[in-house]
């Protein structure tokens, strides 16, 4: 059991998870844990303005990840194996996750794919373009076809490299790319 992608063709953003957490598999959603900075950060960005104006409310949570895609937002992660925590994930299922995420990507072909985190590009980077050098947070040299590629850094509470005002600040920087 996992999380079902959330992707429709002419997307103009996907949000791309290293891979879903047990708790949010069981809860049906995408960053379901509170601790996630996912919904808190996106919901203080001038990317999800337009869509908390439209449907009245001041913060998006986690069940709204499906009524996004009526907002031309979808949601994937590059593994789709539930885990507690990212790390034990293998190195195959890292390079056949990476493969499966490029054909859905070339599939739906969104505008951009935000990926939640650097581990998560990484190997989606590896299979894609192993030539290319170690990716960096924000827009990325490459496309997929008409897909921009852009990483924010991880919210996941396990990051303590990004606050939740970093996080926001990442999302701005997305909305000003979408």
């Amino acid at each position: 059991m996992t999380l079902p992608d959330l992707l429709r063709p002419n997307l103009d953003l996907v949000f791309v998870g290293i891979n879903p957490s047990i708790y949010s598999v069981q809860q049906g959603h995408y960053f379901a844990r509170k601790t996630n900075r996912f919904w808190p950060s996106l919901s203080a960005s001038s990317l999800s303005l337009s869509i908390r104006q439209t449907l009245g409310v001041d913060r998006l949570d986690p069940s709204h990840d499906v009524i996004l895609l009526e907002h031309g937002i979808g949601f994937t992660d590059v593994v789709k194996r539930p885990t507690a925590r990212a790390d034990e994930l293998t190195p195959a299922e890292f390079a056949a996750g990476a493969r499966d995420l490029v054909a859905k990507l070339e599939k739906f072909q969104p505008k951009i794919a935000c990926f939640q985190g650097i581990m998560g590009f990484r190997p989606f980077l590896q299979f894609l373009a192993p030539a290319l050098p170690k990716p960096a947070l924000g827009e990325q040299p490459l496309r997929l076809g008409q897909t921009r590629l852009f990483v924010v850094p991880s919210p996941s509470p396990a990051n303590a490299h990004a606050s939740p005002a970093i996080q926001t600040e990442w999302y701005d920087r997305l909305a000003a790319l979408r």
